[in-house]
């Protein structure tokens, strides 16, 4: 929320329209249409809409057709609307790891994968840099490896982002200079030979069972081009091993953590410990898709610039049964957030005469295994992001009623929350900023892959303030969705009630009625870290 009184007087011009636009066509979007979808998509005959599998296929027929039903152009030249991208699935094995003189155990101390598509990894007598938190952030005067020269070393690299101060990377709230796939991703670009995460439960917010359970299956990436990387292996370790590597090297793992939110710090190599490691992995190629269809803006300058709506269609397909059901249908996480797409597709036709911009609807596949869909797409855009003025992220919606609340995760990063806040101002309700920043909700759904190239981008998620309803009550459906999410009982139930995701799929169209007719793009505020990326990527 910094800065953000600073630059508000010279940025609330951005979002004013040059004349007014016409909401009526929100009437289209109802509870019934919405439902159909939901219902269609979330029925055991689509088998959980698994990646890569004939469920996927049925989605993607489903939703070209509604598309085509709809009136929406398609987004691919060849006229399709599927873009279909290759996944990868890796499984590894054979781990053996020896730091020092420790030999650490596979799953119990260390998980390990590798860095690209090798087969083999057999890693000799490497040494080991300690970088700090491993990040380069300009817009922070931030940059932990100081000029150094990391090829042929292992990075050894704390978890998280600085937040001990909070004019600092967002003060508690988690960036993505906090998150592993960064780290992973500045070795690669550095050239290093491989990258170690000390994990530690307070820096990750979790146990490392999550992390050794997690990374210990099958991985899935976007298929390379074949450009081969100096970067061979990826792992996590262990506090008590990261403990230990240190202490080999004469040095105290809690104080150089500590050290680490030093702005001045240096990277230091762990003198005389040395990393040996080895490991097989075996692939298997997925063939997977993207459906992408657009309505055309009727401005004549102003047509080639766009919204972009993202959904995603997929979810985990079949899993081991409990109590007989092993059907992940996916209701809520996501069918409904595609419905919404679909729905505000329908209203945003219906406009068209009004619209200076163009629509897409993205929807995306291979989200749950990794954002692949949209990251697939952020690669190989089918139109320039630099033209693309703002994102919507549908990823969930309010599907037990009416709230006072909307929360936005990516409230106060850029000018989109301006305009959800003057229509839900109107309507009586408030916005809400992300209430658990420090968990990175920001960086795990798909508009994250679309703010990475420089786009603005909102993920509004369910309120929590029931209309009419007590504590109790919001409580019992924080409870019911938890234990619903990716499960095989994320399915409509008794405590549904679509006036909320009606009531706030209207919300979104008019948000998006004003990013289509507004006279300038959307803008990240300055500072924020997508703010320079969007600046070189207009430039473009």
């Amino acid at each position: 929320m910094r800065k953000i009184s600073i630059v508000l007087g010279l940025l609330v011009l951005n979002n004013c329209t040059t004349q007014d636009p016409a909401y009526t066509s929100e009437e289209l979007i109802t509870k019934d249409g919405l439902l159909a979808h939901i219902e269609e998509l979330s029925s055991d005959e689509y088998m959980g809409r698994g990646t890569g599998t004939e469920g996927e296929q049925m989605s993607v027929n489903y939703l070209v057709q509604q598309l085509t039903e709809i009136g929406a152009t398609s987004g691919v030249s060849d006229g399709s609307f599927i873009q279909p991208f290759p996944l990868l699935g890796q499984n590894t094995s054979n781990h053996t790891m020896t730091i020092g003189s420790y030999n650490a155990e596979f799953f119990e101390d260390f998980v390990a994968f590798p860095a690209g598509e090798q087969e083999t990894i057999d890693i000799e007598n490497a040494e080991l840099l300690y970088v700090g938190y491993g990040i380069q952030a300009p817009e922070e005067n931030w940059d932990d490896f100081k000029g150094v020269d990391v090829s042929g070393k292992i990075l050894v690299i704390k978890n998280s982002d600085p937040e001990y101060d909070e004019n600092l990377f967002g003060g508690k709230a988690r960036l993505y200079y906090g998150r592993w796939s960064y780290k992973y991703e500045k070795a690669k670009e550095l050239g290093a030979l491989g990258a170690i995460i000390i994990h530690t439960d307070e820096t990750a917010g979790y146990g490392w069972n999550v992390v050794s359970n997690s990374w210990s299956r099958e991985q899935f990436n976007v298929k390379s081009t074949g450009e081969k990387s100096p970067t061979e292996l990826s792992a996590w370790v262990t506090y008590d091993v990261g403990k230990r590597l240190f202490q080999e090297a004469g040095l105290d793992l809690d104080e150089m953590l500590m050290a680490a939110d030093d702005p001045g710090f240096e990277p230091v190599l762990l003198d005389g410990v040395l990393l040996n490691a080895s490991l097989n992995a075996e692939y298997r190629e997925i063939n997977s898709q993207n459906v992408i269809g657009v309505i055309e803006g009727s401005d004549p300058e102003l047509k080639d610039e766009y919204l972009v709506l993202t959904a995603h269609f997929d979810h985990l397909g079949v899993t081991t049964p409990e109590d007989g059901d092993s059907i992940n249908n996916g209701a809520e996480d996501n069918a409904a957030g595609v419905g919404a797409v679909l729905e505000l597709m329908r209203a945003f036709k219906a406009e068209q005469q009004n619209l200076k911009r163009s629509v897409i609807a993205l929807l995306v596949s291979a989200e749950e295994v990794g954002l692949l869909g949209s990251q697939y797409w952020a690669q190989n855009p089918t139109v320039a992001p630099s033209k693309v003025s703002a994102n919507l992220n549908l990823d969930g919606m309010n599907v037990y009623g009416l709230t006072e609340d909307i929360v936005i995760v990516g409230y106060g990063r850029n000018t989109i929350g301006e305009l959800v806040e003057k229509h839900a101002a109107a309507d009586g309700r408030t916005v809400v900023a992300d209430p658990n920043p420090e968990l990175g909700l920001f960086y795990r759904s798909d508009h994250f892959s679309l703010a990475k190239v420089g786009i603005p981008a909102i993920f509004p998620i369910p309120g929590s303030s029931f209309m009419g309803k007590d504590e109790a009550f919001s409580q019992m459906i924080d409870s019911v969705s938890s234990a619903n999410y990716h499960s095989v009982r994320d399915e409509i139930n008794e405590y549904w009630d679509l006036s909320g995701a009606e009531k706030d799929s209207r919300l979104f169209f008019k948000v998006g009625v004003d990013i289509l007719n507004a006279r300038d793009l959307q803008a990240w505020y300055p500072g924020d870290e997508f703010e320079a990326i969007r600046i070189e990527s207009l430039k473009q």
